[in-house]
């Protein structure tokens, strides 16, 4: 390869760090991967619900949440070490939430306090954080504050982003069945979620690809940036790589939106299955990995 070549291709990748706004490498990582959700047609999500092989493949679970506000919503949860995934179908969830199509991340801190660091950090971008605190009610009519979030709009086509902290009144609620911290200010997603994965398939999400329109993708890159995740262009795509699960999102005109792909690490070497699930198909092995896409 010659010389001018590879200046070009040196070239080429410093605009794209400088394009995408990458963290720096003096920046701590903040947020990390929580959870994706997505909104699918109703014999899709139907067949997740009811599909046996799933509940071996993962920590699994059908549950209506009730929050303190009054909002209701049902989802499928595949639950693993650290990260996990949410299938909603066509109603589950009040507002255009409820579409298929629609979809959002959650990205969580690990240490308590973080979440003021991450505002910080937005502000001294120029971006204005907007906050709120989601509580749960577990149906005794006892609420309890579960997490406080961080957003940059009410508004979104499709897609939204969010940061969340843990509340220590949650994490220390026995309803909630927590375990004990395992360091001091630990709000994290291992500790919020059960150990059953052990004894299942799945291990964690490794990546998430979700097709976004274009004003969705740009709300959600100052809070990507912020949480300390580096950014990668591709035509017509941002990656964001750093904390664990590679998430991409592909600009796409509305009517064309939703989670599209996810993939995992499993626990161990499965036997190689193909799972159709409506009109989605999760592909477990060869190897200890698995890709589910919609």
């Amino acid at each position: 390869m010659g010389t001018r070549r590879v200046l070009c291709m040196i070239l080429a990748v410093a605009l794209v760090l400088v394009a995408s706004g990458p963290a720096r490498a003096g920046d701590r990582q903040l947020l990390f991967y929580n959870h994706v959700w997505g909104t699918f047609d109703r014999a899709t999500a139907d067949a997740v619900e009811h599909s046996a092989y799933l509940k071996q493949f993962a920590d699994f679970e059908v549950r209506t949440t009730r929050g303190a506000d009054g909002k209701v919503w049902t989802a499928r949860y595949l639950r693993g070490q650290e990260t996990y995934l949410e299938i909603f179908g066509r109603g589950d969830v009040p507002g255009q939430d409820g579409q298929p199509g629609s979809a959002g991340l959650g990205l969580s801190t690990e240490h308590d306090g973080d979440l003021d660091v991450l505002k910080a950090r937005l502000r001294a971008a120029g971006s204005t954080p907007e906050e709120s605190l989601q509580s749960r009610d577990f149906g005794d009519g006892k609420p309890v504050p579960w997490y406080d979030a961080v957003f940059l709009t009410e508004k979104y086509d499709r897609f939204g982003a969010w940061a969340m902290e843990y509340r220590d009144e949650y994490l220390r609620d026995p309803r909630s069945q927590v375990g004990p911290p395992r360091f001091p200010g630990d709000v994290s997603r291992e500790r919020y979620l059960p150990d059953t994965y052990r004894d299942r398939l799945m291990r964690n999400v490794t990546m998430i690809g979700v097709a976004v329109t274009a004003g969705d993708l740009a709300a959600a890159l100052p809070l990507l940036r912020a949480g300390g995740f580096v950014l990668w262009t591709e035509p017509g795509a941002v990656v964001a790589t750093r904390g664990g699960t590679t998430m991409r999102f592909d600009e796409v005109p509305l009517g064309r939106t939703g989670l599209k792909r996810v993939e995992f690490e499993l626990n161990r070497t499965p036997v190689p299955h193909v799972e159709r699930l409506g009109a989605s198909t999760l592909v477990v092995g060869p190897g200890m990995r698995a890709v589910w896409t919609f």
